[in-house]
């Protein structure tokens, strides 16, 4: 056994563990922001918006992430004409894809609030954006904590799948390292002891956040 390799090569890693948290971060505000967005056109009066945005949940949910990386990087630019870089690809589809998990997370959270809430806003002299912003929102971001954490453990996991637009991630800069070195037990194991720490430690949050919400 051989640790040497991990320290040898550890900007290279350390540039795909930025890859990865450039990922995570970008494809986590973005989708929750496109999320909420179309979280409240689905719960909204207007009912042919309700349906296209449900339609594109329905849809983006139901393809693997790596078919959707493909849709960016390969197929776009032959309808646009334009060319989409590695990265600019990537952080799209994230985003994209992320926002229609966020959707019905933030769905269901404002669903959960109790009607009666929303009738006794209305009693008070709220406005419809009032309720929401000061009655319903409050409520349902406690249920929605853990699900939006839950969900940033996945988007970690999936950040491994951008090797098909050959961006180097950290489990890409992994690959790189064994084939330089040969040394795939080392360096595996490294790669599995930060992926376990750092799902890990979200997931203990996730627990902390659930005890929260029920008191």
């Amino acid at each position: 056994m051989d640790w040497s390799v991990i320290w040898k090569y550890r900007e290279l890693l350390a540039h795909g563990m930025q890859i990865s948290a450039l990922l995570v971060g970008v494809g986590m505000v973005g989708g929750m922001m496109v999320g909420a967005l179309l979280a409240l056109a689905r719960v909204s009066r207007f009912r042919t918006l309700a349906l296209v945005v449900g339609g594109y949940v329905a849809v983006i949910r139901s393809v693997p992430l790596i078919l959707v990386l493909f849709w960016f990087y390969f197929m776009l630019p032959l309808v646009t004409g334009q060319p989409m870089g590695a990265m600019t690809s990537a952080l799209t589809t994230f985003v994209l894809f992320e926002a229609a998990f966020y959707c019905e997370i933030f769905r269901a959270g404002i669903l959960a609030v109790p009607q009666g809430q929303s009738l006794a806003a209305a009693a008070t002299g709220l406005g419809n954006w009032q309720t929401l912003r000061l009655v319903i929102l409050p409520q349902a971001v406690a249920a929605m904590v853990p699900l939006l954490l839950n969900q940033a453990i996945i988007l970690f996991q999936d950040t491994s799948l951008v090797y098909v637009v050959a961006l180097r991630d950290f489990l890409t800069a992994a690959n790189v390292v064994v084939g330089l070195n040969e040394r795939p037990i080392e360096v595996y194991t490294f790669v599995a002891v930060v992926y376990l720490a750092i799902c890990y430690g979200v997931s203990l949050l996730v627990g902390r956040s659930k005890k929260a919400a029920l008191r």
